[in-house]
C-alpha cells in the first residue's frame, strides 16, 4: 500500500498491505487494545507490514511513546480475529486496533512504560473524539477473544486510562474469602453469573453449568477488571466487581431514571 496521511497527527505512517473494506458500511465504534507479544517492537512492526502474516493493526505504540499508523482508520485492519462482543462477531469491521509494544506473557509480562501509556491515552482520546466512541467500547483483545487471547494482560493499567475518560472501570473489590463458584458447579447462582457476563458483553453461555467457556470468560474479566488474581474462579471479589460495573454503565443509569 502506498503512503497515506495519518489520522492521528503525531503518528508516522508505515503502510501495511493487510487491510480491506469495512463490511456492511460499518464505522468504527470500538477500540481494541493488544500487546505485540514479540521480542522487539521492530520485529512486530515487520510482521504487521508483510503480506504473508495476514495480520495488521491501525496503530503500533512503541515503548518510547512513538506511534506508527499502519492502516487508515476508515479501512478494516486484521487484528481481532475470531471474536465476539455484545452480539458482534466481526470486530475488525467495527473497531480500531492498537498494538502496544510489549513482549507479553511469553517474556514475563513486563510493566508498560509511563511514556508509552501516555501515548496510548493521547491516541485513544483523539480516536474517541473523532469517531464518538464511548468509554465502555475501549476493550482488551482478551475481552473479545477469551482463552484464545490474553493481551494486553493483567499488568496493563486500565485504571490510569479510565481516570482520563478512556475505558469503563471501577475499583475492584478486595480479594478475600466467601462463597465462590468454579468449573463443575451448577445451579441458579451460576446462571445468574453467566447472565451478568453476557449482559456486559461476553459470549458466555447462560446454562447454569460452570463450564470451561464460563471459566475462560471469568478469567478474561479478571484480567481486565480484577487483576490481582486471574484464576477463572468466580469469588465474591469478581462477582461484586462485575455487578458494580454493570450498575455503572450509562445504559443502567438511564434505566434507573
Amino acid at each position: 500500500m502506498s503512503a497515506f496521511l495519518p489520522d492521528f497527527a503525531a503518528a508516522d505512517v508505515i503502510p501495511s498491505p493487510n487491510h480491506g473494506e469495512r463490511r456492511s458500511g460499518r464505522r468504527p465504534d470500538a477500540i481494541v487494545l493488544h500487546y505485540t507479544g514479540m521480542e522487539t517492537a521492530d520485529r512486530a512492526l515487520h510482521w504487521l507490514t508483510v503480506p504473508e502474516s495476514e495480520v495488521s493493526c491501525h496503530y503500533l505504540v512503541f515503548e518510547d511513546g512513538r506511534i506508527a499508523q499502519l492502516v487508515p482508520e476508515e479501512r478494516r485492519a486484521w487484528h481481532a480475529g475470531n471474536s465476539f462482543w455484545k452480539g458482534e462477531t466481526d470486530l475488525n469491521s467495527g473497531s480500531i486496533g492498537i498494538e502496544i509494544a510489549n513482549v507479553g506473557h511469553p517474556g514475563g509480562l513486563p510493566e508498560f512504560p509511563g511514556v508509552q501509556i501516555e501515548a496510548v491515552i493521547r491516541l485513544c482520546a483523539d480516536i474517541m473524539s473523532r469517531w464518538s466512541i464511548l468509554p465502555e467500547r475501549v476493550l482488551a483483545h482478551s475481552d473479545i477473544a477469551p482463552v484464545r487471547k490474553v493481551d494486553p494482560g493483567e499488568k496493563f493499567p486500565w485504571e490510569i486510562l479510565a481516570a482520563r475518560g478512556i475505558g469503563h472501570y471501577v475499583d475492584a473489590a478486595p480479594v478475600g474469602g466467601g462463597r465462590f463458584f468454579q468449573r463443575g458447579d451448577a445451579g441458579p447462582p451460576v446462571q445468574a453469573l453467566q447472565a451478568m457476563l453476557a449482559l456486559y458483553g461476553y459470549n458466555t453461555p447462560v446454562t447454569g453449568e460452570y463450564c470451561e467457556r464460563t471459566e475462560g470468560d471469568v478469567a478474561a474479566f479478571q484480567r481486565h477488571f480484577r487483576r490481582e488474581r486471574v484464576d477463572g474462579i468466580a469469588d465474591f471479589s469478581t462477582i461484586d466487581t462485575l455487578h458494580r460495573l454493570l450498575k455503572a454503565l450509562p445504559s443502567a443509569a438511564a434505566d434507573r431514571n
